[in-house]
């Protein structure tokens, strides 16, 4: 699967896989056996009519994110453009809920846990617009997303912890130890 490459800076337990290129495993079911330990995802009901679309992210203490405590939960939106890739990202000790409400993402995920059973291990996920699902990131697993489409995306997400610089991690999108590929998959 993948041996330890080097440290993220500044993470005790924390190290950059080195991986084969590709996407890893790519999940096309909420329940599937490839995800990375930790890792949890949920369809999301998607109510349209004549009007547009009514969707639900989150109900304090229920959901994915049910374990948020109320008085350090934050959430946050972040739009972005065709084509844009923001990775990689990671966390010590925040666990994000995300919910794509607009647009397309294809979601790269690793795991950066040294010990984990799924060490070194990539998901990738399609969400957004044509599948509504939720995903759970716990800390210590990298995250990152590139807008699919013609039309910009728009991520809500939930933290369970306040922003804090000090528990920021960042990787660059093309890593070699990585080596995720953003590129189209021909099929």
């Amino acid at each position: 699967m993948a041996t330890k490459a080097t440290a993220a800076s500044g993470a005790g337990g924390i190290a950059v896989p080195h991986c084969e290129k590709g996407i890893g495993a790519v999940i096309t079911s909420p329940d599937s056996k490839h995800l990375i330990a930790g890792v949890r995802v949920a369809p999301l009901a998607l109510w349209p009519d004549d009007r547009g679309h009514f969707l639900e992210v989150q109900r304090l203490g229920q959901g994915l994110a049910a374990a948020f405590p109320a008085e350090s939960t934050q959430v946050s939106a972040a739009l972005n453009y065709p084509g844009t890739i923001k990775a990689f990202h990671y966390h010590r000790y925040q666990t994000d809920c995300w919910t794509p409400v607009a647009g397309m993402l294809q979601v790269a995920l690793v795991d950066l846990r040294e010990g984990s059973a799924t060490f070194g291990a990539r998901n990738t996920l399609y969400i957004g617009a044509l599948r509504p699902w939720q995903v759970l990131i716990p800390a210590g697993v990298g995250h990152g997303y590139k807008v699919l489409g013609a039309e910009p995306a728009l991520l809500v997400y939930l933290t369970d912890r306040h922003y804090d610089p000090s528990d920021e991690g960042r990787i660059a999108y093309d890593d070699a130890h990585i080596h995720y590929d953003w590129e189209t998959q021909h099929k």
